[in-house]
């Protein structure tokens, strides 16, 4: 199957129509290579060093939703949705920093001994930072990420909405999650059975302040 590589709107188009859909075509299964697909265009984010500390439980099992729609609260978009995306952040992503810099040395973006310097300077920054740092990094990350796949989901004709409800507790023991991990939301992405109801946002002059922040 040829998968859509490019976006279905332009941006403009794209981050305004973008919207937190929580009723879902139950009827309606995105394919492996879609979620795959939509993952290899979030994972083009930002990342702090480059560390990429996302990871991701793709639910589509529907025995698992139905297991996880008591600890989402009873939120019917885990169940009719195609997918439930969980994005996780890796408290230790420091220790992967060899592989990712190999796959940059193959690429022809540095060198052996710019590689060995970056997986050095790496595992010596992290590896001395409080805890509490190193969450507070990985969680930015994780949000990045995130949104960018909520983007890429629009772009390619689906819909998402972001989940922090939920109990935490047991969701990482429902998935046999780590202390290695963190939590960072729940996706859930598929085709929407009734748009997202429009929003308002605060006017730029009202939240934006120019050289100094102070009372408006």
């Amino acid at each position: 199957m040829e998968l859509n590589k490019t976006i279905s709107a332009d941006f403009g188009t794209v981050i305004r129509e973008r919207r937190s859909v929580r009723k879902y075509d139950a009827s309606y299964k995105m394919s492996q290579a879609e979620l795959e697909d939509l993952l290899a265009d979030a994972v083009l984010a930002p990342s702090g060093s480059n560390l990429q500390p996302w990871r991701f439980i793709v639910i589509t099992d529907q025995a698992t939703k139905e297991k996880l729609l008591p600890i989402a609260f009873n939120q019917q978009q885990v169940v009719t949705a195609s997918a439930v995306i969980a994005v996780l952040a890796d408290l230790e992503a420091y220790k992967e920093a060899g592989r990712i810099y190999d796959k940059a040395v193959a690429a022809g973006y540095m060198n052996q001994e710019t590689r060995d310097k970056l997986v050095d300077n790496s595992v010596k920054f992290y590896g001395k930072r409080e805890p509490e740092a190193i969450r507070n990094a990985a969680l930015i990350d994780g949000g990045l990420v995130s949104m960018q796949l909520m983007l890429a989901a629009k772009a390619k004709g689906f819909d998402t909405v972001p989940m922090a409800g939920y109990n935490v507790e047991q969701f990482r023991e429902l998935m046999g999650i780590t202390d290695r991990y963190a939590n960072v939301m729940l996706i859930a992405v598929g085709k929407a059975a009734e748009p997202g109801h429009p929003t308002v946002r605060l006017d730029v002059a009202d939240i934006t302040y120019w050289n100094q922040f102070g009372a408006k």
